[in-house]
């Protein structure tokens, strides 16, 4: 009898253990099922937490979908892609879903919608955001949808101009939306949260004009805060009530505040292009002070990726990589005005001529580690992401590939 329970406490343990460790790889960022389920990811900086992918990816991509005109990106989540396109010829936006696996479509929700094409082919700009059993969204006319995320059936919709009197800015809205606590966080030049179950008002700020940047939520003595790009600046709103907290003035040709702030322990740097530049600002009890500001690094989309006390990012055309005093550490020509992200210290690109490109993220000198051509035609200006050892890209044209750089089992 002994001998009996000592086998089953022995098989018990090894259950045990073996699940822990599977759970542990899975919250680590497991390369067999991807996470990402919000802009810049994660942990809202635009790294993949994940190791155990490959450099040199398969051959031929894992699968191509057609997915409608816009740079929206992909959120991940539970072995489903989301993401959000354009269709031209029936004047409709569509929500789509499709398998991590395959690329098939698993659901769509198409409703009407303008192109907005100024200068830019038009489509659709933001990212969709998962949370848990939910996924939210919100286009270019400032209109939210809240959706079942495994069926698509929609469980609230509001419409933002026709509410609460936001207007859209030349590009229309842009910024993603952002989930805090029990509020998703939506900015239109009015910064408001709404109650996530519901979609109802909880708080709404003033209007600050309309920029193009996605929020981000961060804590700071002892409060969640959240830090917006709008077109008059940056502002540090308290996310329980919405009170301004701290402004600082960042006013920029056309209102091309589009880059996410990158919050660094109690400093915050922001970049915008139009030959604005960039400022690192620290948070006193009650101001924003400039630490420094310069025109080294324009980041006219995208915002740059903070890795080992260096940001990488691209100044206009020119990849770039700084250190936290604003000091030039190098500088890549030839890839044009791209995106990126990293991810286990690489750096994800996506240049001018659709192309991906990795490279070592080091401050010492650009080192490109693969290349290959992965898209043709339109704008390469969407972000590429890299979950469950997969790397998207897309271009502005609808085409949404999937490469697959999982490692060894």
């Amino acid at each position: 009898m002994n001998t009996l329970r000592q086998g089953s406490l022995t098989v018990l343990l090894c259950s045990a253990c073996l699940f822990s460790a599977a759970h542990a790889a899975l919250s680590a960022g497991d390369p067999v099922r991807g996470e990402w389920p919000s802009w810049r990811g994660p942990n809202q900086n635009g790294i993949s937490p994940e190791t155990g992918w490959v450099i040199n990816g398969a051959e031929k991509p894992l699968w191509t979908a057609k997915v409608g005109l816009g740079y929206s990106a992909v959120a991940v989540h539970d072995g489903r892609v989301f993401t959000m396109g354009f269709d031209e010829e029936h004047s409709v936006d569509a929500i789509i879903c499709l398998s991590e696996d395959t690329g098939e479509e698993i659901w769509k929700y198409e409703y009407p919608a303008e192109i907005c094409n100024n200068g830019h082919d038009g489509g659709t700009l933001s990212t969709p955001t998962v949370d848990g059993t939910r996924l939210y969204t919100k286009n270019r006319e400032g209109k939210c949808y809240c959706f079942d995320a495994a069926t698509g059936k929609v469980l609230w919709y509001k419409d933002l101009q026709a509410l609460y009197g936001t207007e859209m800015g030349l590009w229309g809205f842009a910024s993603a939306p952002l989930i805090v606590g029990d509020t998703v966080i939506v900015d239109a030049g009015i910064t408001l949260a709404l109650d996530k179950m519901t979609g109802d008002l909880r708080w709404k700020t003033k209007d600050y004009g309309q920029g193009y940047s996605t929020p981000i939520d961060f804590e700071h003595g002892g409060k969640r805060l959240i830090a917006v790009m709008n077109a008059s600046g940056l502002v540090i709103l308290d996310a329980a009530d919405g009170q301004e907290r701290y402004f600082h003035e960042w006013k920029t040709f056309n209102n091309i505040n589009a880059a996410t702030p990158i919050i660094i322990g109690d400093r915050i740097f922001i970049s915008s292009g139009a030959n604005h530049g960039c400022a690192m600002l620290r948070m006193q009890e009650d101001r924003l002070e400039v630490v420094w500001e310069s025109k080294v690094l324009k980041t006219a989309m995208n915002a740059a990726v903070l890795w080992d006390n260096h940001l990488y990012g691209f100044d206009d055309g020119v990849l770039k990589c700084i250190d936290l005093d604003g000091n030039e550490k190098w500088m890549e020509r030839g890839l044009g005005l791209g995106a990126m992200m990293i991810g286990d210290g690489k750096l994800i690109i996506i240049d001018k001529n659709g192309g991906l490109v990795i490279a070592d993220a080091n401050p010492v000198r650009f080192n490109e580690m693969y290349h290959v051509q992965v898209l043709d035609g339109g704008k390469f200006w969407t972000t590429p992401i890299l979950t469950g050892g997969r790397i998207y890209c897309r271009s502005s044209l609808g085409e949404l590939v999937c490469r697959d750089h999982r490692g060894p089992a």
